[in-house]
Protein backbone atom coordinates (compact mmCIF):
# COMPACT_ATOMS: atom_id res chain seq x y z
CA UNK A 1 0.00 0.00 0.00
CA UNK A 2 1.23 3.36 -0.77
CA UNK A 3 1.70 6.01 2.06
CA UNK A 4 -0.94 8.33 0.29
CA UNK A 5 -3.77 6.37 -1.27
CA UNK A 6 -7.52 6.52 -1.33
CA UNK A 7 -10.17 4.07 -1.15
CA UNK A 8 -13.66 4.06 -2.32
CA UNK A 9 -15.87 1.41 -0.32
CA UNK A 10 -19.28 1.23 -1.85
CA UNK A 11 -20.34 -2.44 -0.65
CA UNK A 12 -22.27 -1.15 2.52
CA UNK A 13 -25.37 -3.26 1.77
CA UNK A 14 -25.15 -6.01 4.69
CA UNK A 15 -26.85 -5.22 7.87
CA UNK A 16 -24.88 -5.58 11.16
CA UNK A 17 -25.23 -5.61 14.62
CA UNK A 18 -22.62 -2.57 15.28
CA UNK A 19 -22.22 0.30 13.58
CA UNK A 20 -19.76 3.22 13.45
CA UNK A 21 -18.79 6.49 11.47
CA UNK A 22 -16.07 9.29 11.01
CA UNK A 23 -16.98 12.49 12.61
CA UNK A 24 -19.46 13.94 9.88
CA UNK A 25 -20.64 10.72 8.44
CA UNK A 26 -18.96 10.62 5.56
CA UNK A 27 -17.35 7.00 5.94
CA UNK A 28 -19.14 4.98 7.60
CA UNK A 29 -18.75 1.23 9.41
CA UNK A 30 -20.60 -2.01 9.60
CA UNK A 31 -19.79 -4.96 11.56
CA UNK A 32 -22.13 -8.44 12.44
CA UNK A 33 -19.07 -10.45 14.05
CA UNK A 34 -17.14 -11.12 17.19
CA UNK A 35 -13.73 -9.12 17.10
CA UNK A 36 -10.83 -11.44 17.43
CA UNK A 37 -9.26 -9.28 19.93
CA UNK A 38 -9.15 -5.85 21.04
CA UNK A 39 -6.34 -3.75 22.39
CA UNK A 40 -4.47 -0.77 23.09
CA UNK A 41 -0.96 0.70 21.52
CA UNK A 42 1.36 2.76 23.22
CA UNK A 43 3.59 3.26 20.31
CA UNK A 44 4.83 6.71 19.37
CA UNK A 45 3.48 6.48 15.98
CA UNK A 46 -0.20 5.39 17.22
CA UNK A 47 -0.13 8.55 20.01
CA UNK A 48 0.93 10.80 17.26
CA UNK A 49 -1.22 9.75 14.32
CA UNK A 50 -4.33 9.93 17.11
CA UNK A 51 -2.85 12.86 19.35
CA UNK A 52 -3.90 10.62 21.71
CA UNK A 53 -1.90 8.89 25.03
CA UNK A 54 -2.70 5.64 23.22
CA UNK A 55 -4.92 3.69 20.54
CA UNK A 56 -7.98 1.27 20.84
CA UNK A 57 -9.20 -0.96 18.36
CA UNK A 58 -11.04 -3.96 18.05
CA UNK A 59 -9.34 -6.69 15.23
CA UNK A 60 -11.13 -8.37 12.50
CA UNK A 61 -10.37 -10.08 9.38
CA UNK A 62 -10.78 -7.60 6.28
CA UNK A 63 -13.94 -9.27 5.30
CA UNK A 64 -16.13 -9.24 8.36
CA UNK A 65 -15.84 -5.39 8.41
CA UNK A 66 -18.09 -3.10 5.60
CA UNK A 67 -16.77 0.35 4.60
CA UNK A 68 -18.86 2.64 2.99
CA UNK A 69 -17.60 6.07 1.71
CA UNK A 70 -13.86 7.18 0.40
CA UNK A 71 -11.04 7.03 2.75
CA UNK A 72 -7.55 8.51 2.19
CA UNK A 73 -4.91 6.44 4.38
CA UNK A 74 -1.08 7.31 5.05
CA UNK A 75 0.92 4.17 6.12
CA UNK A 76 -2.32 1.71 6.57
CA UNK A 77 -3.99 4.07 8.43
CA UNK A 78 -7.38 5.16 6.79
CA UNK A 79 -9.23 8.37 7.84
CA UNK A 80 -11.57 10.92 5.81
CA UNK A 81 -10.75 13.06 3.54
CA UNK A 82 -13.68 15.44 4.41
CA UNK A 83 -13.40 15.88 8.86
CA UNK A 84 -10.00 14.29 8.91
CA UNK A 85 -10.96 11.30 11.42
CA UNK A 86 -9.38 8.54 11.51
CA UNK A 87 -11.36 5.39 11.18
CA UNK A 88 -9.79 2.14 10.79
CA UNK A 89 -5.83 0.82 9.87
CA UNK A 90 -5.40 -2.35 7.65
CA UNK A 91 -2.49 -4.78 8.79
CA UNK A 92 -1.59 -7.59 6.17
CA UNK A 93 -5.49 -9.49 5.97
CA UNK A 94 -6.87 -7.33 9.46
CA UNK A 95 -8.85 -4.80 9.70
CA UNK A 96 -8.32 -2.33 12.69
CA UNK A 97 -11.71 -0.69 13.85
CA UNK A 98 -11.14 2.26 15.66
CA UNK A 99 -13.05 1.84 18.60
CA UNK A 100 -14.12 5.40 19.14
CA UNK A 101 -14.85 5.61 15.52
CA UNK A 102 -17.98 3.03 16.90
CA UNK A 103 -21.09 3.85 18.10
CA UNK A 104 -21.34 1.72 20.54
CA UNK A 105 -17.67 0.43 21.36
CA UNK A 106 -18.06 0.01 25.37
CA UNK A 107 -19.36 -3.48 25.01
CA UNK A 108 -15.66 -5.09 24.67
CA UNK A 109 -12.65 -4.40 26.46
CA UNK A 110 -9.02 -4.52 25.87
CA UNK A 111 -7.36 -7.83 26.33
CA UNK A 112 -3.99 -6.72 25.43
CA UNK A 113 -1.78 -3.58 25.38
CA UNK A 114 1.27 -3.03 23.25
CA UNK A 115 4.31 -0.61 23.51
CA UNK A 116 3.79 -0.48 27.27
CA UNK A 117 7.22 0.54 27.88
CA UNK A 118 5.94 4.17 26.91
CA UNK A 119 2.68 3.93 28.86
CA UNK A 120 1.85 6.62 30.63
CA UNK A 121 2.25 6.76 34.33
CA UNK A 122 -1.38 8.01 35.39
CA UNK A 123 -3.39 5.02 33.41
CA UNK A 124 -4.92 2.57 35.64
CA UNK A 125 -4.57 -1.18 35.25
CA UNK A 126 -6.89 -2.97 33.17
CA UNK A 127 -8.12 -6.05 34.58
CA UNK A 128 -7.59 -9.44 32.54
CA UNK A 129 -5.50 -7.43 30.20
CA UNK A 130 -1.60 -8.86 29.01
CA UNK A 131 1.07 -6.47 28.24
CA UNK A 132 3.44 -6.30 25.85
CA UNK A 133 6.55 -3.80 26.81
CA UNK A 134 7.41 -3.97 22.56
CA UNK A 135 5.18 -5.04 20.05
CA UNK A 136 2.97 -8.74 19.92
CA UNK A 137 4.58 -11.92 19.82
CA UNK A 138 2.94 -13.42 16.41
CA UNK A 139 1.40 -16.16 17.87
CA UNK A 140 -0.77 -14.16 20.06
Amino acid sequence: MTDHATADHTDTAQTSDLTGSCLCGAVTINISETPKRIGLCHCLDCRKHHGAAFYAAAVFEREQVDVGGTTHSYQGRHFCPTCGSSVYAISGAEIEVHLGALDRANQWRPNYELWCKNREDWLGDIAKCVRWQENRPAQH
